[in-house]
């Protein structure tokens, strides 16, 4: 019994730390589109709301994937 609670944990452990590493990953994929976009010089509102629809786009994209898997 006690070593069957000692391996619950350790699963819980992993995964744990599992899912922290992916969402650390996540975050720093979009945040890396974000701080391009951040640093652009765009001609005017028009093309930065053009970029911010394709990162927008990308995103909805990959929820969509996510979802069929």
């Amino acid at each position: 019994m006690e070593n069957h609670q000692a391996f619950i944990k350790e699963i819980q452990t992993r995964f744990d730390k599992k899912v922290k590493e992916n969402e650390i990953s996540f975050l720093d994929y979009w945040k890396s589109h974000l701080d391009k976009l951040i640093t652009m010089k765009p001609e005017g509102i028009a093309s930065l709301q053009l970029q911010i629809k394709k990162i927008s786009d990308m995103m909805e994209n990959r929820i969509k994937i996510l979802k069929k898997e």
